[in-house]
């Protein structure tokens, strides 16, 4: 396994060494310590996984979850291809409203660690997308929170056009998520 540190402090990359035969072809999906020796977490910190199916076109996100409850999250695809987007809303990093995105497919096998503190979401690029994710917290819906996707602060290109995707399918909830702007009006109203 390769873990590729980001751009922004504590998200990484993590590619898996493919054994590919007339069989197939076989992965690690998780290495316990290869993850501590590169400052991820070990398997007794995930407590939840969760798993969801996506039409082509489809945007979830991008969601987090507030202290205490907030997640760290080991995610990748297991079907098809994603583009990933996360943003730091940590407000005492040096990176604070930026965001990163990376393109996780099923057939090189990528992770993606992605931090507490951190907006995350993704759009389904192929039929039947299959996304899995390792959570370090449980799901708390009281603190449940979220960015919305388009919100021109943020300047996430989702390279929708790239994709041949026209428009894509966001849930009601995900259309009425905070702007960048009402979220950084709260975290200075609640410091």
């Amino acid at each position: 396994m390769e873990v590729i540190q980001s751009l922004l402090p504590g998200l990484a990359l993590i590619k898996s060494r493919q054994f590919a035969d007339d069989r197939g072809v076989f992965w690690e999906t998780f290495h316990e310590k290869t993850f501590l020796a590169n400052g991820l977490p070990a398997a007794a910190e995930f407590v939840q996984d969760n798993q969801s199916v996506s039409r082509r076109g489809v945007l979830r996100g991008l969601h987090f979850q507030q202290q205490p409850h907030a997640q760290g999250k080991l995610v990748r695809c297991v079907h098809g291809r994603v583009l990933d987007v996360v943003v730091d809303i940590r407000p005492d990093s040096p990176a604070f409203g930026r965001h990163e995105k990376f393109l996780l497919t099923a057939c090189e096998g990528q992770l993606l660690w992605v931090p507490p503190g951190f907006a995350h979401g993704f759009v389904a690029l192929e039929e039947d997308t299959v996304f899995v994710y390792k959570c370090t917290n449980f799901y708390n819906k009281p603190s449940e929170g979220g960015l919305l996707w388009n919100d021109p602060d943020l300047g996430i290109d989702w390279e929708l056009d790239r994709y041949g995707i026209r428009e894509p399918i966001v849930s009601e909830k995900d259309r009425q998520l905070l702007s960048w702007q009402q979220f950084s009006q709260l975290l200075k109203a609640n410091a």
